[in-house]
């Protein structure tokens, strides 16, 4: 999620790799306190961007230090910020601390990501690629990842967002430190719940939930849902803000009464409303506070009550009461000026926009007009019309004439997503 400050990109890493060395066969992951095989300090590494134009490194040469390994990809917008940071403490604590940035990525992947624009911007940081070792050691879900080691022995695991001047200083004097250890949840499973379940051979899950306020470093931000072929039995929504959650229920909602959710049908009554939203300007730490994780597994007979029984259970959990209504509305409405007439749909050589994306376009902003829009043309198909350019409610009617549309302002009894507090 661009707007979340350092949240770990989402996207799943392989677990299983071959190794790189021939050693000693398959790695078995290291837990925190878990001492570095020896025979991985010795063992090159391949590298890219090296300063001394060296083709591999090897983690010996930094026993003595603090090391971090930088777990990153080319994809990942957050590791990438992260990297001037990174250069200011090692030069910060220089001689005392590593940061050794490591990727699977090939080498055609990474030289095709630092010969581009963004890519050229981070062309002095020397990274280890094509990493078949470490993966192995920590294998993680989503990056960044950080892994501290010290003395030998692997002493945490964080997000990026934890390496600061502080967490650094407080690590190399030994003092008690302010890390929190980052586990990277399994979202694919029930949230937090035991892998002990797994191994109770004689019992089945009826249902499962899970509520929780604030923020959790070892989850990724967004949502997954649960699948029995194509039918939905369960839905997460992880480091959330709660009206981003209220949205996702909805949107299934009204979509199965073939409406459409946006923004303009969202009626939010509550008395901090502010609780309910992301906002870039408080701090990390009181916005961190209004991220909300809710899981809901349903029997899968009962995909069809899903989203109407999660919100009821937000209602009964949360001090707001959540409804969907059907109110009557002042709305644009899309038509044919004459009836008798088709509207006329673009040529395969003119612009092309669906008819069901203006829609979308026009209720996801108020460049034209606050009120929801819908479309009752009966045009399913594509029409000649460049909205981006529009300057003004008189030029789009104009454009929608020529397809023998017009825009009115009516009323109509449409669904609504109501937010108050109890």
């Amino acid at each position: 999620n661009k707007t979340m400050k350092n949240f770990f990109c989402r996207g799943l890493l392989s677990l299983a790799l071959a190794v790189g060395i021939p050693l000693s066969g398959q790695y078995k992951p290291l837990k925190i306190g878990d001492t570095v095989p020896e025979e991985v300090w010795s063992a090159p590494m391949q590298v890219i961007n090296h300063p001394e134009n060296k083709k591999t490194i090897t983690l010996s040469e930094h026993k003595d230090q603090l090391v971090l390994l930088d777990f990153w990809a080319t994809w990942c917008a957050s590791c990438l910020k992260n990297f001037p940071k990174m250069h200011d403490l090692e030069k910060q604590f220089e001689g005392r601390i590593k940061i050794i940035p490591i990727t699977e990525e090939n080498s055609a992947v990474l030289n095709k990501f630092f010969s581009s624009a963004n890519g050229k911007r981070y062309s002095s940081t020397a990274s280890v690629k094509e990493d078949k070792i470490f993966h192995q050691l920590f294998p993680h879900k989503a990056v960044p990842y950080i892994v501290w080691i010290k003395n030998g022995k692997m002493i945490n695991t964080t997000d990026a967002e934890q390496v600061t001047a502080q967490t650094v200083s407080e690590i190399l004097t030994d003092q008690n430190s302010s890390l929190q250890t980052v586990i990277q949840v399994d979202r694919s499973r029930p949230f937090m719940l035991s892998e002990n379940y797994d191994l109770e051979k004689q019992t089945q899950m009826m249902s499962y939930s899970i509520l929780s306020k604030g923020r959790i470093r070892g989850a990724a931000a967004g949502s997954v849902f649960r699948r029995n072929g194509k039918s939905v039995y369960g839905r997460l929504f992880s480091n959330m803000v709660l009206l981003s959650v209220y949205r996702g229920i909805a949107y299934e909602i009204f979509s199965r009464n073939g409406q459409q959710l946006s923004e303009k049908r969202i009626l939010n009554f509550v008395r901090n409303p502010e609780e309910l939203i992301f906002d870039p300007t408080v701090e990390d730490r009181i916005q961190d506070s209004r991220y909300y994780t809710f899981d809901f597994i349903d029997m899968a007979s009962d995909a069809d009550s899903l989203y109407p029984n999660m919100l009821r259970t937000l209602n009964s959990t949360l001090p707001y009461k959540v409804t969907i209504e059907e109110k009557t509305m002042k709305c644009w409405v899309i038509s044919k000026s004459d009836k008798n007439r088709p509207g006329k749909t673009s040529k395969d050589s003119e612009p092309l926009t669906p008819m069901k994306s203006l829609v979308s376009i026009l209720n996801a902003e108020d460049r034209f007009t606050p009120l929801p829009v819908i479309d009752e043309s009966g045009i399913s198909g594509n029409i000649s019309l460049d909205i981006k350019n529009m300057k003004d409610t008189a030029e789009l009617k104009k454009a929608l004439a020529k397809h023998n549309l017009q825009i009115t302002e009516q009323e109509r009894r449409l669904m609504m997503l109501v937010i108050r507090d109890k």
